[in-house]
């Protein structure tokens, strides 16, 4: 395991009734004004809004609602967001949604605090930003994991380019499984599978061949694949929805990083697709990350192996460690379609004509796997897809 240093700032409220608890215990700690940002609206077909807006209420607090965050947040939707935080003098951001919403709030938190436009700061400047609003999350999809650290991913359309952009920590999340039951089937699987990448990622990154974040991890993965399946089993299983929203915390909060060097390419491949389609996160990870890791497996086939005998319970008998990791592979791209992901593109309705060189030129290249790719052979990953 590599050296480390560990802070975690995040204050966690989980279960039934966690909002409540939370802004309890933490919204004197503020000002009076706070925002109230949300997606598409979809929150206020739902009992949570006015849930939210009565404790808000009761708390003493004046509203400013920002809402219509998309999907995969624009940076224009960021700068839209610091300017109503700054001409209405907000004291504290409550983002109530899924990664999208969680994240487009951290960095509007930072922008609010500075001048300087953050895109320019952090990728010309190479600084990061040191001041932020304080914030409060309510997850209503879980899946990302983004209430639990300060990175976003964000799409700047002028430049095409979806990426990770680092901001403002939560000060408390509330993670509350009764608040996913708004969501259709394809969207808990979707996220979920996000989680299982994100552990994924992590696994695969350095850090030694026996480590105890990678024995934690391999129970997050065992724990995020059994109940995907019960929740597809019982849609109102509120104790599987509860393992799986703790499950996706637990992927990025830092726990299953400590010591490692992660590797995330997968992500970076889904970003730049994400840019230049508009597509599905979960989804892309689902078809791309089988066809990277068959084209990575071979240069640490020990750890590939491992993942098929302890994650997909996949038994050792003559097997060799290449034979074993190819059916790990396998396994995995098995459970997608088990689940009802696509295992294609085409299956995501992306044109066979997209630009895929644009977007493989354009991926940011990690080094923290088994293997440093080049941009042909993302582009030769990307081509499988289809």
């Amino acid at each position: 395991m590599n050296s480390f240093i560990y802070s975690y700032p995040t204050t966690q409220y989980f279960g039934k009734g966690a909002a409540k608890k939370a802004f309890d215990a933490e919204l004197s700690k503020y000002g009076r004004k706070v925002m109230l940002a949300y997606g598409g609206g979809s929150i206020k077909k739902t009992a949570i809004y006015n849930e939210i807006v009565n404790l808000l209420k009761c708390a003493g607090k004046e509203i400013i609602v920002f809402s219509g965050i998309m999907p995969n947040p624009t940076y224009v939707k960021v700068q839209e967001g610091a300017r109503l935080v700054k001409e209405n003098n907000v004291n504290f951001i409550l983002a109530v949604g899924g990664g999208s919403v969680i994240d487009c709030c951290k960095i509007i938190s930072s922008q609010a605090c500075t001048e300087e436009d953050i895109w320019e700061m952090e990728f010309s400047k190479g600084r990061l930003p040191v001041s932020q609003i304080p914030m409060g999350a309510v997850v209503t999809a879980s899946g990302t994991g983004a209430e639990q650290n300060a990175g976003a991913v964000i799409t700047n359309e002028e430049k095409n380019i979806k990426t990770g952009v680092f901001g403002a920590h939560y000060d408390f999340a509330v993670l509350d499984p009764e608040y996913t039951l708004s969501l259709s089937m394809k969207q808990v699987v979707s996220g979920a599978f996000d989680t299982l990448s994100h552990c994924m990622e992590t696994y695969f990154g350095t850090g030694g061949e026996y480590n105890l974040s990678d024995d934690i991890n391999e129970a997050v993965m065992k724990n995020t694949i059994r109940n995907i399946r019960a929740v597809m089993s019982d849609y109102n299983d509120i104790t599987a929805r509860g393992e799986l929203m703790w499950a996706s915390a637990m992927g990025e909060n830092g726990i299953l990083k400590i010591g490692k060097i992660t590797d995330f390419q997968a992500h970076q491949i889904e970003h730049q697709l994400g840019a230049y389609t508009n597509c599905n996160h979960g989804q892309g990870l689902a078809v791309i990350q089988p066809v990277l890791y068959r084209h990575i497996y071979e240069c640490n086939i020990k750890k590939f192996a491992r993942f098929a005998v302890n994650v997909w319970g996949i038994e050792k008998e003559s097997k060799s460690d290449s034979e074993l990791a190819s059916a790990g592979i396998r396994a995995l791209e098995d459970f997608i379609k088990e689940i009802g992901l696509p295992t294609s593109f085409s299956e995501m309705n992306i044109d066979k004509n997209t630009d895929l060189k644009t977007i493989a030129d354009s991926t940011n290249i990690t080094e923290g796997c088994c293997k440093k790719l080049t941009h042909e052979e993302i582009l030769e990953i990307l081509k499988e897809c289809l």
